[in-house]
């Protein structure tokens, strides 16, 4: 009998076409070039300098994915945007430190390599990198056979920033009185579609079926936020003693995670408007309103903690840079182990 002679491409992975996959990428990665790069795609390493600006630098770090926003993408078609929740998803993250994003890198991996798509994805990431202000520096394509079925991929991203010793935001002056201040969000951002997913199967809604007077699926495909250039400027006033990235766990898990433990943060969910897709959701779903609030940001992308002292300047300057900005709470004294996350009706 005799043997099939075998490649590794009858294995099930093509080298050319992830070698055309890096021709592609190099123009996408070229248009984030920022100060401190060293070299390009295509080596082992990525290089990188701190800027020479930074008197004692702190290294940020942040990595994530996308979650099953990724079902979504490939259900639509649409995947040129998901690379922008993927660069937002840890930028932000790192930017609730007061952390400038430097340098980000990607991993994909798929079951077979669709050339296309996978740069459909990375002209995405691209995107996110140009809006965070950092370079697009490296990344992994990993094709594995049997791993993935059709055309599914997974996405994880990873991102380094900066910020000057005396700069880090910790959250640790954070004092009784103090303001929070929401900043809104471009839709349900990169968290919740796990139950998304389950409301849209169990109302029987179609993704081109009308919320609002759009379609449910550009709706919900809105990539994440990106927040730097907006805060970046504000930070450096000294005037932000907070910052919290809300993502999975909502309003209500996310904002203790930036302050001491004898503080609670009281949040009308009445002083900023609910667009009609969490509306939608929570009906459809028929959604308890504390979970909404663990689940999803309802709204709100990004919060901020400073002094009543602080917000008409901190407001303008934010609304100044097309942030919109609301006042949705304060801070009050801890009594006992009760949550840190107080929802109020005033």
């Amino acid at each position: 009998m005799t043997k099939e002679k075998l490649s590794y491409k009858k294995a099930g992975v093509d080298i050319d076409a992830g070698e055309q996959l890096v021709e592609n990428i190099k123009p996408l990665a070229a248009k984030t070039r920022r100060d401190g790069l060293l070299g390009g795609i295509g080596g082992f390493g990525a290089l990188f300098q701190i800027p020479e600006h930074y008197k004692s630098p702190i290294l940020v770090t942040g990595t994530d994915g996308v979650g099953t926003k990724l079902k979504l993408a490939t259900e639509l078609n649409k995947h040129d945007t998901i690379g922008i929740d993927l660069v937002a998803m840890s930028v932000n993250d790192i930017l609730v430190q007061g952390a400038e994003p430097l340098f980000f890198l990607d991993y994909f991996s798929c079951g077979k390599l669709d050339v296309s798509i996978a740069t459909d994805v990375v002209s995405g990431i691209a995107n996110g990198c140009e809006q965070a202000g950092c370079a697009l520096i490296g990344g992994e394509t990993a094709e594995m056979p049997g791993m993935y079925a059709g055309e599914e991929y997974d996405l994880a991203g990873f991102a380094v920033g900066a910020v000057e010793k005396e700069r880090l935001i910790s959250g640790s002056e954070i004092t009784k009185g103090d303001v929070i201040l929401g900043l809104g969000s471009s839709g349900a951002h990169s968290n919740g579609y796990s139950l998304i997913r389950k409301v849209i199967a169990q109302s029987e809604t179609k993704l081109d079926d009308l919320v609002g007077g759009k379609k449910l699926g550009d709706l919900l495909i809105e990539p994440t936020r990106i927040y730097v250039r907006s805060l970046l400027n504000v930070i450096k006033t000294g005037a932000i003693k907070g910052l919290a990235h809300i993502t999975g766990g909502g309003l209500i898990e996310n904002i203790p995670r930036i302050l001491p433990k004898n503080l609670v943060a009281e949040i009308d969910p009445r002083s900023w408007p609910r667009s009609e897709l969490f509306a939608w959701l929570q009906e459809n779903g028929n959604i308890d309103s504390n979970e909404m609030l663990r689940v999803f940001n309802c709204g709100i992308g990004m919060v901020i903690v400073c002094e009543k002292a602080e917000v008409n300047s901190l407001k303008q300057m934010l609304e100044s840079t097309g942030e919109t900005v609301f006042i949705i709470g304060n801070l009050t004294e801890r009594l006992g182990s009760e949550h840190q996350t107080k929802i109020v009706h005033r």
